[in-house]
């Protein structure tokens, strides 16, 4: 394929190859030359333009491919644009010589529909310049018209669009002619040439005024007869060409000028006519609609009423926004009479459908086109229907001179209005959400009124449209939810004589109470009691009144069947009253159901089904919302219950033979409930009944009864088929944007959905209204789905072998599926290929697969039909799907040559469609099996590709799926060089650039995600250049399969190679002409492909979708967020955050702040403003907002992981001068105005994100101090916008959640310190004031909105935040007056109410977190904050608080000291619990400080204990650091710390977890608070001791002296008890920290070194040291001695010095044992020096010799062979080559014994180095130590040894000039010392010259040489002095010192 890659077709080459591989070949370099066109010089092109001209036309008479032809005539049109023109008419007189041409042989027609393709694209191109040729040219296509066969008609057409396009307006005097032609074509029997005709009427009414004004009521009935019989895509342009043509009617594109007898513009209710016309007369005219109706039926066919509907959205959508805004209420107004016309709604099917039809439109353009600000207008508007049609009705009731008949007539016209009206309100409101609460507050409209008017309608669908409206109230605004129960309960029991009152508020109840499971904040319990007591009263009252007998039953259970959907937590309370009522509602016994039968009349039969059929659906509820309550036990007691309903299906023929069909309905209805039921219990529950149950189940499914019940396909058969074999059944069943009214035409003989079929549908789940079909409808689908779940049941309980069940079963089994792979539903037979697949899977026998294989084959072989071929051929490939795949290659080989063959079978579109799916799943099932047959089966699908005519795209589309598995199959082997690959690679690409230019949008969804895989397994051979611009041309494509592959390719795209992506998404709009450019084209212009993608999020309603542009874009910011592109994105969020056009003020304008505070900043007026005018997005919703405020959170969390600049200002602003790189901190006030924007806006999920964004902000920004003001904060700028942006959460209708976010960052804000100043700190501490006064009033400012579990979290937050606090305070100690200590000041009047309600809470979670069997402990009414019914729901919420609010009742209580104060808050009114710990007094009377005081050290110690126990406490660092510092705190105080030292078994109990934490949590932070705590507690011990002494000693009995132990554990053994003893505890804590830091430790370790194998050295780290020095205080403390860097070794020596000087040594019961262990542990420290384990340094190790000689007992030391080898040790250091080695052992002998050396060891050789000089100093200062401490009897002998050291460290005048410096420095030290000693101990020194002569004359000597030393110093600085005479000496030797 490299030699196609060139201007000229290289000939040579193309005719080497096949015949297959030319025609790839020459398509190959068709698509190379018409991208290398454009690039070429002009000149170039001229010169070879003849060349190539005869080269495409060569190609053109040579019968070419409809794929080739195309892009054949796109190269020949640029050619001679870029060439020289002037030949083109020449080319156009030939390409029509070969349209009139009579050759009607096969291979003429290609080349005939080759030049007719010329012929569009040379007029596209060339435009004006071949005006001449065009009535030629157009002459000689109408008459080809007349003959053309379909291919040739579409291909006119497509010809036919290009030239209008290309001449434009000078084409005008032919449009007329062309408008003829093209109106026939548009009623085409090709789906195909429809569409093209309504694209070429597109195209000419850009110009021919006449298609929008004279001839516009033609071509609308032309539109509406296309309609007929069309499929998807043609009801998709044919609506288009409609929509636009009508919207121009009513607003000209361009001015007109009228002629006689025309009219120039349209209004809007002739347009309107006219759809409505269509609507319901169809295109058939006049006569045939007057026979119609005189008939009493419609003729009008379901596609033409849906193909209508599509038009009316595109004719709105045409028009804009701006014009439904403004012309809403006269489009409503049309829109009704639609909805209500007669014809529309003549049976309920009609009417099904009609209503479904103008719920779309409604839905399609006010839910699409309008921002929220337009659509709060609308919801007004419909409002105001709602109401005038409820009045009209009104009017009509109480008329009593109306007929009857009139009057029923209009009762059912207005509920069909009221429901369109009613659904479309309740979804407006339900997308505004939060937003929509002024529509409630608005008098004027009155919504809530006008709606709950409508429950008492008569009509029933009107009550439940009303009912669901509500509901969806109720889950925008969760706070009206319990006032909307409260109106409707008091209406009901106000009204319970009338029925319609019953039905309509039993039916609004209902629907609120099923919003609350949408609504996290729920509502109060109370009100479930309510509503629950309501049923009852109306079940028990419904025998009273046989009038509303029916409508109380009804509303009874259906109150019931919402209730339960509250969840478990809910009903488990109810869950007894529940039981008694079902097994009320059926007889005791079997007995007395067959005396039921007995009795009653048709009435009572019809209450009694419907009271059961009921209850039946409150248990289906049951098991739908609750099954965890579903236990054994229960159904236990439902056994009795479910027995009679089984039976009584078995009664059910006996009472239609006794009251006719009076009862039919309603034994449907309870046929349905059973079945639905037993669907969902576990078939082993009524196991007895499966004789029962199948007997019904048969005779429901093949009665004769029963054999023309209607069953909906659409509902059953897709979810039983396999959902890749769905698209064979048509496109109808692909996700498109109008499935909601597609639907309709598979629902033909079924009926459209309905509320009025399924009342109790109310209380499903879901957002969208629910649309149930007719019972009988629905219990034909549920007697099928509960066949299929007990006939398995009954197959194995009478099999013994084989998993389907005896073998007698299998024939059937086949022959049923055999017949239905011949039916003409494809949907069926995709459903038995699927079955025939299971079956195989089921027997699991070899042998009966490959039977059905041969039976497959047989089948193809023999079958001549196109639906036994495809549906066999789709069995052959899906038979392996279940069984592992295809392992056999004679197998598969065979396979594929059948399927091969039928592919190519081109007289039958369908078997080809259904074979290449079929080859797709033997491709994927085969795996690296099927690589040998990769390179046949891409010549396949190329050679179908290019043969296959556009007008069957599902051909295409199964070739596409081809593809994509042939390209998975090969995946990564796609990568390769080698030749064979390139060409497969080659050919793939190829096929999907023609795929691409299919005009089908399903076939181009393949190709992109063809291209997509390949750029998986291939990423450098997908170009980008042509893809991305390919993407983002199809990004508002009006197909959702197209949008949906686009997003999925560029999701991938973006993850590798974002940065591309994005600048060829703005190269193509650059290079758009400007006639397409749509809004998306100039979003990207302006901000870029993000930013397109933000407003496709707006646009979209598909969640699949939407999440998949939500994973792009954020894709898209991880890549290129952090770069330099970071300013672009908070820029895009800012302008997607700001797009509202809300214009209300914020919330906080709206609040009266503290306006008199003079202080306030004013730089909250800046982020007062909602827009910015001038952004390019305008009108987002709520959640594209949302979604915007999560970006710039992730935005900050990428910066956090990237560069430290980002939150540096003096480094970015550094790094900004000399780089282009952007860093967040810059970008501060940005983030600030976001964050602000986001939290004051009227939607409650926005407001949450604003709230959240403005705590990481926070978080992040706090501690960042400003450059240019030292001592601040960036942060401190903005806290007047802080505090502005907090107001609003705290206002009393602010819902709980938003307050308990706002505590959160109340106190984030206090706690960071970026506030100094005590009056702006005052703001944020008075929201938490008020918070705190909401929180004493107790739960009735809030229960009666909320569930009490959402009180319970907002109270917590509040408690949490000022806990976090005073901890904050209370660990910052360097507060200024204004700052931290003025807060401290203002918060301490707040500490008496916070601390009771901090136990409070404390005690309630101590409460809830009590093991499962505990739980009747528990208070009946509840605790503090929470109440009994809400335990599981308010847990939670005490999970994530208890721990800073248990820090800060600790701090509380060490402030207070534990001393209980008297004061008590005047105003408190919570807590109120009779246990509770916040009051001195109880409910069994008063109790002591004492008690009180240790009721609450209990509760705290408990709450620590069983938290740092978890397991599940891992992921809560910040908890366990809470109960650490809590503890900490406490034991700081002495009461505390006596309780803890007197009770042995708690300690113990502490250490124990505290040995857990250490054992299980690396956290430096947390170890180290471990060992804090050991100590205080070995110290709480030690004091305990203490006391228990001190007693002993004061009391004067002897005896008790004797036996009180004295220093703690052991007694006289020294014995301890695991578990029991503090010191065992204590002493396995510390060594389990010694042993991990220094393994050495351990014997079993001890040839592992901390620095791995061989390692010499410890490498403790600095945190490291800190814990060993901390654990070896502890065991200073311990009775004990122990062994072991700079701060350990220290701690180690002060630990043995404490053990040494221990008293223990004194007492006269252990001095022995002492001595022995004291020994024991010196020879350990001797033998250190001989083992080659030691990595301790010698200075150390004489260190704690030394401290051993000093400290320990004689006896200890002087034992042999102790102190020989302690001497031989001080020896053989001395003679260390190492200064610091030999100084230390100097200092320590001299310290230790140095009067018991010898004097020669003393003296040594003199130090050369500085190292070597400090050693000697560092011993001379040692001893001069050593004399000062000595008595004064023994100075005079350690003098007699220091003296003649220092005389020995003398040099004399010849020496002293040439020694080395350390050596004179010495010198010099020495002889200032011996002056020193000689004047302080003058008989020693006299003694010692005396006695030593020698010592006397180098004492002289020494003293001359400094003297001479000194005047030749002096003579150098001083010559003048020098000459004048001789100077006295400066140091005179002294011998007398008397």
């Amino acid at each position: 394929m490299e030699r196609a890659h060139s201007l000229l077709l290289d000939e040579e080459a193309c005719n080497q190859v096949g015949k297959h591989q030319k025609a790839e070949f020459i398509l190959e370099w068709l698509n190379h030359l018409k991208r290398l066109l454009p690039a070429t010089d002009r000149v170039d092109i001229r010169q070879n333009q003849r060349c190539l001209v005869d080269q495409l036309w060569e190609i053109l008479i040579n019968s070419p491919s409809r794929p080739t032809r195309w892009v054949l005539a796109h190269c020949l049109a640029v050619l001679y644009r870029l060439g020289d023109p002037i030949p083109s008419s020449l080319m156009v007189e030939r390409c029509n010589n070969i349209i009139r041409s009579k050759d009607d042989s096969p291979s003429a027609l290609p080349t005939r529909l080759a030049a007719i393709a010329c012929l569009g694209t040379l007029y596209e191109q060339l435009g004006r310049m071949l005006i001449g040729c065009f009535k030629d040219t157009l002459a000689c296509l109408l008459k080809a018209m007349k003959s053309a066969e379909s291919q040739g008609r579409y291909e006119i057409m497509l010809s036919m669009e290009r030239i209008l396009r290309g001449l434009g307006v000078s084409a005008v005097s032919c449009h007329r002619d062309i408008y003829k032609v093209v109106r026939a074509c548009l009623t085409d029997r090709s789906m195909a040439v429809r569409c093209a005709a309504a694209k070429v009427l597109l195209e000419l009414q850009r110009e021919a005024a006449f298609l929008w004004t004279s001839e516009l009521e033609n071509v609308a009935t032309v539109c509406f007869r296309a309609f007929e019989g069309s499929n998807y895509n043609v009801r998709v342009s044919v609506s288009k060409l409609l929509g636009i043509l009508l919207a121009a009617a009513v607003e000209p594109q361009q001015p007109t000028a009228p002629r006689q007898g025309a009219r120039s513009q349209g209004s809007l209710e002739e347009v309107m006519e006219l759809l409505s016309g269509g609507f319901l007369r169809g295109g058939g005219g006049f006569l045939r609609a007057s026979g119609d109706m005189l008939k009493g039926t419609s003729s009008v066919s379901k596609d033409v009423r849906i193909g209508v509907t599509q038009a009316y959205v595109v004719f709105v959508s045409t028009l804009g926004s701006s014009w439904l805004e403004a012309n809403f209420p006269a489009f409503l107004s049309l829109l009704m009479e639609l909805a209500s016309h007669v014809r529309a709604t003549q049976t309920p099917a009609d009417a099904a459908v009609t209503r479904r039809c103008v719920s779309f439109i409604l839905r399609s353009t006010l839910g699409s086109l309008l921002g929220e600000k337009a659509q709060i207008n609308v919801v007004k508007q419909l409002c105001l229907a709602v109401a005038t049609q409820k009045r009209a009705v009104d009017a009509a009731l109480t008329d009593g001179n109306v007929e009857t008949k009139v009057l029923s007539a209009d009762v059912s016209a207005s509920q069909h209005v009221l429901v369109c009206c009613l659904l479309e309100m309740g979804a407006l409101v339900q997308g505004l959400g939060s937003t929509a609460a002024p529509l409630l507050t608005d008098t004027t409209t009155a919504l809530l009124d006008t709606v709950i008017s409508v429950l008492l309608h008569p009509a029933i669908l009107a009550r439940l449209a009303a009912a669901w409206c509500l509901r969806c109230v109720a889950m925008a605004m969760p706070s009206h939810c319990s006032l909307l129960l409260d109106r409707c309960i008091e209406r009901l029991v106000a009204l319970k004589s009338s029925p319609d009152a019953v039905a309509g508020y039993g039916a609004a109840i209902a629907a609120l109470m099923a919003a609350v499971q949408h609504c996290p904040l729920g509502i109060p319990h109370t009100k479930d009691k309510m509503v629950l007591d309501l049923a009852e009263d109306l079940l028990r009252s419904a025998s009273q009144n046989s009038q509303i007998s029916l409508q109380r039953t009804q509303a009874g259970w259906l109150l019931i069947s919402s209730l339960i959907t509250l969840g478990p937590a809910v009903v488990e309370h109810h869950l007894p009253r529940l039981i008694l009522l079902w097994r009320c509602v059926f007889p005791a016994s079997l007995r007395e159901q067959e005396m039921e039968l007995q009795r009653g009349d048709y009435f009572t039969w019809q209450v009694t089904l419907e009271g059961r059929a009921g209850a039946l659906s409150a248990m289906k509820s049951l098991l739908q919302h609750c099954r965890d309550l579903v236990t054994d036990d229960v159904i236990s007691r439902l056994l009795t219950p479910l027995a009679c309903a089984v039976a009584l299906l078995t009664k059910l023929p006996a009472l239609f033979r006794s009251y006719g069909t009076s009862v039919k309905s309603w034994s449907i209805v309870y046929r349905l409930r059973v079945y639905e039921l037993l669907a969902l219990l576990p078939p082993q529950t009524y196991q007895e009944s499966f004789g029962l149950v199948m007997n019904q189940l048969v005779s429901d499914l093949s009665g004769q009864d029963n054999l023309n019940q209607t069953c909906s396909e659409l509902s059953l058969l897709p979810p039983l088929c396999h959902r890749d074999d769905l698209p064979l059944a048509g496109p109808a069943l692909h996700d498109t944007d109008h499935r909601y009214i597609e639907e309709q035409l598979h629902s033909s003989s079924v009926g459209g959905g309905s509320l009025d079929n399924d009342p109790f549908s109310l209380c499903e789940r879901g957002y969208e209204a629910p649309a149930p079909l007719p019972s009988p409808v629905a219990l034909a689908t549920a007697s099928i789905h509960l066949f299929g779940a007990v006939f398995p049941h009954i197959i194995s309980a009478q099999s013994n072998r084989g998993s389907l069940g005896p073998e007698e079963i299998r024939p059937p089994a086949l022959s049923l599926l055999s017949g239905a792979l011949e039916s003409t539903s494809p949907l069926l037979r995709c459903l038995a290929a699927e079955g025939l697949a299971r079956l195989v899977q089921v027997v699991g026998d070899p042998g009966f697969t490959v039977s059905i294989s041969l039976l497959c084959f047989d089948r193809l072989k023999t079958a001549r039909d196109a639906a036994s071929r495809s549906s066999y051929a789709l069995a052959l490939g899906a038979l392996y799907r279940y069984t592992g795949g295809i392992s056999s290659p004679q197998h598969l080989s065979t396979c594929l040559g059948v399927l091969f063959t039928l592919s190519q079978d081109s007289t039958s579109p369908e078997v080809q469609t259904w074979s290449l799916h079929s080859l797709s799943l033997v491709v994927d099932l085969s795996g690296s099996l099927y690589r040998t047959h990769a390179e046949p089966s891409f010549t396949l699908v190329l050679r179908l590709l290019l043969s296959t005519p556009p007008t069957h795209p599902e051909v295409h589309y199964s070739l596409g799926r081809c593809l994509h598995c042939l390209i998975t199959c090969l995946g990564p082997d796609l990568q390769g060089n080698g030749t064979a690959v390139s060409d497969l690679r080659s050919s793939c690409l190829v096929a999907c650039g023609v795929m691409q230019d299919s005009p089908d949008c399903l076939v181009q969804a393949g190709a992109i995600s063809c291209l997509q895989q390949l750029h998986m397994f291939s990423p450098p051979h997908v170009n980008l250049t042509s893809l991305v611009p390919a993407l983002c041309a199809n990004l508002c494509s009006s197909f959702l399969s197209l949008r949906r592959a686009v997003v999925a390719c560029l999701r991938q795209l973006v993850q590798r190679e974002v940065l591309e992506v994005s600048e060829h998404a703005v190269t193509l709009v650059k290079e758009l002409p400007r006639r397409d450019n749509t809004q998306l084209d100039v979003t990207i212009k302006e901000v870029g492909l993000e930013g397109a993608l933000f407003i496709l999020l707006d646009r979209e309603s598909d969640f699949s979708l939407r999440k998949d542009i939500q994973e792009t874009l954020v894709h898209m910011m991880a890549a290129s967020a952090t770069s330099n592109k970071l300013a672009h994105w908070l820029k895009l969020c800012k302008d997607v955050l700001s797009a509202t056009t809300d214009g209300r003020a914020p919330l906080e304008s709206k609040q009266e702040d503290e306006d008199a505070d003079p202080g306030k900043d004013d730089d909250s007026s800046a982020f007062r403003a909602r827009s910015e005018s001038g952004g390019p997005f305008t009108a987002l919703r709520s959640a594209t907002r949302c979604f915007a405020m999560e970006c710039v959170c992730r935005i900050i969390a990428q910066c956090e992981t990237t560069d430290p600049a980002h939150f540096d200002m003096s480094l970015a602003q550094e790094r900004r001068l000399h780089e282009s790189t952007d860093f967040l901190v810059l970008h501060l006030g940005d983030l600030v105005r976001m964050a602000f924007m986001a939290a004051t806006d009227h939607s409650d999920e926005l407001r949450l994100a604003g709230l959240q964004t403005l705590l990481v902000i926070i978080r992040q920004f706090s501690a960042i101090p400003e450059p240019e003001f030292p001592g601040h904060v960036i942060l401190e700028q903005y806290q007047a916008n802080v505090g502005a942006a907090l107001r609003p959460a705290f206002t009393s209708d602010a819902p709980p959640d938003i307050t308990a976010k706002a505590c959160q960052v109340c106190s984030a804000w206090i706690v960071s310190g970026v506030v100094s100043d005590l009056r702006d700190l005052r703001r944020v501490h008075q929201l938490l004031v008020s918070s705190l006064a909401k929180v004493q009033s107790g739960r009735e400012a809030s229960s009666q909105l909320y569930n009490e579990a959402a009180a319970t979290m907002e109270t917590l937050a509040v408690l949490k935040a000022w806990a976090e606090v005073i901890s904050s305070l209370a660990s910052d100690s360097s507060g200024s007056e204004s700052g931290g200590a003025g807060l401290l000041k203002l918060v301490q009047s707040e500490l008496s109410t916070l601390s009771r309600l901090w136990l409070a809470a404390l005690q309630d979670y101590a409460l809830l977190t009590l093991p499962q069997e505990y739980s009747s402990q528990l208070p009946a009414t509840g605790g503090s904050f929470y109440t009994a019914e809400t335990v599981s729901q308010a847990r939670r919420h005490y999970t994530s608080s208890w721990a800073p609010i248990l820090h800060a009742t600790s701090l509380w209580l060490h402030n207070t000291g534990f001393v209980i104060s008297d004061e008590a808050p005047a105003n408190l009114s919570r807590p109120a619990t009779p246990t509770s710990m916040g009051n001195r007094s109880s409910v069994g009377g008063s109790s002591s400080p004492e008690d009180i005081n240790t009721d609450r050290l209990h509760l705290i110690l408990g709450i620590s204990v069983e938290f740092l126990c978890s397991p599940h406490s891992e992921d809560q660092m910040e908890n366990i650091t809470s109960c650490l510092r809590a503890l900490q705190v406490l034991l700081d105080v002495s009461w505390p710390r006596a309780k803890i030292g007197n009770d042995q078994a708690l300690s113990v109990e502490l250490l124990s977890v505290l040995h857990r934490l250490m054992l299980t949590r690396e956290s430096i932070s947390v170890q180290l608070a471990v060992l804090d705590l050991l100590q205080r507690i070995v110290a709480a011990a030690h004091e305990h001791i203490r006391e228990k002494r001190h007693s002993a000693e004061v009391d004067d009995g002897a005896a008790e002296k004797e036996t009180l132990p004295e220093f703690g554990e052991g007694r006289d053994t020294g014995g301890l008890v695991p578990g029991h003893s503090l010191v065992f505890g204590a002493l396995e804590l510390c060594l389990c920290v010694l042993v991990r830091k220094i393994p050495q430790l351990s014997p079993k370790l001890a040839g592992t070194s901390p620095t791995g194998p061989g390692g010499s050295a410890w490498t403790l780290t600095d945190s490291d040291c800190r814990l060993v020095a901390s654990a070896l205080c502890v065991l200073s403390e311990l009775p004990i001695s122990i062994l072991s860097t700079h701060v350990v070794i220290q701690a180690a020596i002060q630990a043995l010095k404490s053990v040494l000087t221990s008293p223990m040594s004194r007492q006269e019961k252990c001095r022995g044992s002492w001595n022995l262990l004291l020994q024991s542990a010196l020879n350990t420290l001797l033998t250190f020096w001989d083992s080659g384990i030691c990595v301790v340094d010698q200075v150390s190790l004489l260190t704690a010799l030394t401290v051993f000689l000093l400290s320990a007992c004689p006896d200890v030391c002087t034992t042999e062979p102790l102190h020989k080898l302690c001497l031989q040790r001080f020896t053989t250091s001395m003679d260390s080559k190492d200064p610091l080695v030999t100084s230390e052992s100097i200092v320590q002998v001299i310290s230790a014994y140095i009067c018991l050396l010898p004097p020669q060891k003393v003296e040594r050789s003199r130090p050369k180095t500085p190292q070597e000089l400090l050693g000697v100093l560092e011993a001379i200062r040692a001893m001069e130590a050593l004399i000062q401490a000595a008595d004064e009897s023994q100075r005079p002998q350690l003098v007699a040894v220091l003296l003649p050291l220092l005389i020995s460290f003398l040099l004399d005048e010849n020496a002293l000039s040439s020694a080395p410096l350390p050596s004179r420095s010495l010198h010099d030290s020495a002889l200032k010392d011996l002056m020193r000693f000689g004047s302080q101990h003058p008989a020693v020194f006299r003694s010692l010259i005396t006695t030593s002569p020698h010592l006397k004359s180098r004492l002289q000597a020494a003293i001359k040489g400094n003297q001479e030393s000194l005047n030749v110093k002096a003579s150098s600085v001083n010559p003048a002095a020098h000459s004048t005479g001789k100077s006295s000496p400066s140091i005179t030797l002294k011998t007398k010192f008397l």
